[in-house]
């Protein structure tokens, strides 16, 4: 097997036209330029040089060899530019996991930052609820994804995952436009025990939430319509079928619905990136990099988020 070592020093011995000079050139000894000079030849089985007293002159084998090197001497620098690139996270792959809110507002930011600072990192994006996205980063399928757990429904993140906080929302009241609270500027779950409520679906960390907000409230919420889709809620909100609690990133403000904080209950959610550190791409830190950049310029942007340190 050639080794490109051997066709450098090959090239420069033929640009120079002596060991002497081709050594200084390359930083070498004159006697490493003829070690492996003479290796070469081995390797291919032909004289490379035709030595005189005082002059050498290259063989067309050598000739031919120069030539051919050209090409993959050049390929290889490229190659190991792009790994270079690659261990500094410049150049590769990030497959990344999003449930659909943190999608619809934080990843636009988030992405197109990261696509400026990274063009040459190719981004694939899943989408799915944390259970779904969890597997698929401890089975390596995902590099990096986003998460989000509530205060009151504590959820521990598998131990080889890192987590890295980005943001924390409040969870907000949407009441209809003519409801008798809906001029309020902070509502009490206790003045709600005899609303009809819209929640997503049972079994959720969001239907979870309130259940147990609620029961700190000292009751059971009435809970006739379910749905994961936020539009869906507040088109029913909207349509004066029930009240609903929703975490900010999901609100999008629009006519016929009232928006509100809780007065007298701490309800958060939090959005985290995890990923594996046992097996980080390295475009990974870069990407973590500008999620919490996104957060903090997010949570400016948006009532009702703050960026976490």
């Amino acid at each position: 097997m050639l080794n490109p070592v051997h066709l450098r020093t090959l090239t420069a011995v033929v640009e120079a036209g002596s060991f002497a000079d081709a050594a200084r050139r390359l930083g070498y000894t004159g006697s490493a330029v003829s070690q492996q000079i003479a290796a070469l030849e081995r390797a291919v089985r032909m004289p490379l040089f035709e030595r005189g007293a005082h002059t050498i002159t290259p063989t067309p084998a050598a000739v031919y060899l120069v030539r051919r090197a050209v090409d993959v001497l050049s390929a290889l620098d490229a190659l190991e530019e792009d790994v270079r690139g690659m261990s500094a996270g410049r150049i590769g792959r990030l497959r990344l996991g999003s449930f659909p809110t943190a999608s619809q507002r934080l990843l636009p930011i988030g992405l197109a930052a990261y696509a400026r600072s990274y063009p040459s990192v190719e981004i694939l994006l899943d989408e799915g609820e944390p259970d779904e996205l969890l597997p698929l980063v401890r089975a390596g399928e995902l590099d990096l994804a986003l998460v989000y757990r509530y205060d009151l429904v504590p959820r521990p993140w598998p131990e080889d995952l890192e987590e890295v906080r980005l943001l924390e929302e409040e969870l907000l009241l949407l009441l209809p436009e003519r409801h008798p609270l809906a001029a309020a500027e902070a509502v009490a779950l206790a003045d709600l025990r005899r609303e009809t409520w819209v929640a997503a679906r049972e079994g959720t960390a969001g239907a979870s939430c309130l259940n147990r907000l609620c029961a700190q409230a000292g009751y059971q919420p009435q809970l006739d319509y379910r749905s994961n889709d936020y539009s869906v809620i507040r088109g029913f909100v909207r349509s004066g079928l029930g009240v609903a609690l929703v975490p900010a990133l999901a609100h999008q403000p629009s006519e016929g619905v009232v928006a509100t904080r809780l007065d007298g209950a701490e309800a958060r959610r939090r959005v985290v990136a995890v990923y594996r550190p046992a097996a980080a791409n390295p475009v990974v830190t870069g990407a973590v990099e500008v999620l919490r950049e996104s957060a903090a310029r997010l949570a400016g942007d948006l009532p009702g988020i703050a960026a976490e340190a």
